[in-house]
């Protein structure tokens, strides 16, 4: 099954927050834009992988002709939501000499003393580098939102900073994918069941995640808000339902594949003379 057949229509502009987005009117279960049961989207994402890790290698091979451009995927979500599954399935379908992984946790004193964008910038990707971020700078105006680790007048600061420093990132050839995985709280607490129920995920589990999860409506709140304030033109939020993990792997897919193709990229020229060259292999 190809990936245009796939889909009935394009699920950027489905999954893309607009003016007026309400993240309490998203049906975590459900798929827009894919018609399809959960074979046809296995079926898709792997047709789909080939041509992820062909149009990454093509953005890695500019970078050695001097093209500065670069991606950003930007994961965020609630606990057990899948950002993992993201990253095995969908980016570990590429290179990872072209993959540039980081996973912000909780700051560390040496984080603390400097402003909070600073850790992020230190993880940015290079050129011709698809950079994931699992978690990210939208941490300080969710958890900190909500937990109240820093004063109201400084979660309103970060929202403009963190503005201003995606719009200078797109500005230097950054294309930053911002997803929001979207899963009900029925389905978090099947997926932390499975992870107490199954000794080989004991390892996944954090006490601390069911504390997080009392917490659920205002978490929410927070990313309304968040989802609100920083989705702008030039660094779109996307919602993805993800209460099937099938198709959350999909549309992260077609958001990526989409990001590339629209940099219309094309194989960096030889240096060198190709003739020459070919003589001199044939007289090697």
């Amino acid at each position: 099954m190809s990936r245009r057949k796939a889909w009935n229509a394009d699920p950027e502009p489905l999954l893309r927050v607009e003016e007026g987005f309400r993240l309490d009117r998203v049906d975590p279960d459900a798929t827009p834009g894919f018609p399809g049961r959960k074979i046809d989207g296995l079926e898709a994402l792997a047709a789909g992988a080939a041509r992820l890790s062909a149009l990454q290698e093509r953005l890695h091979a500019s970078s050695t002709a001097g093209d500065e451009r670069r991606v950003l995927l930007v994961l965020q979500a609630m606990d057990t939501a899948g950002k993992g599954g993201i990253v095995s399935h969908v980016v570990g379908a590429v290179d990872p000499n072209g993959v540039h992984y980081a996973g912000f946790k909780a700051p560390t004193a040496e984080e603390r003393e400097h402003d909070f964008l600073w850790r992020i910038e230190r993880e940015l990707p290079g050129a011709g580098q698809l950079g994931v971020f699992d978690r990210s700078h939208y941490e300080d105006v969710l958890i900190q939102r909500v937990r109240s680790f820093a004063p109201p007048e400084e979660i309103e600061r970060r929202y403009g900073a963190i503005v201003d420093f995606e719009d200078r990132l797109v500005a230097a050839g950054t294309t930053i994918v911002k997803v929001m995985l979207h899963i009900s709280k029925d389905e978090q607490r099947e997926r932390l069941g499975d992870r107490l129920d199954r000794p080989d995920k004991h390892w996944k589990f954090n006490p601390g995640d069911i504390d997080e999860r009392l917490l659920w409506d205002d978490y929410q709140e927070a990313y309304q808000i968040a989802l609100e304030r920083t989705s702008t033109p030039q660094a779109p939020w996307y919602v993805v339902p993800a209460n099937r993990k099938w198709y959350a792997r999909l549309a992260v897919q077609q958001l990526l594949l989409r990001a590339l193709e629209d940099m219309q990229l094309t194989w960096p020229p030889a240096d060198f003379d190709v003739a020459e060259q070919r003589r001199r292999l044939a007289e090697s």
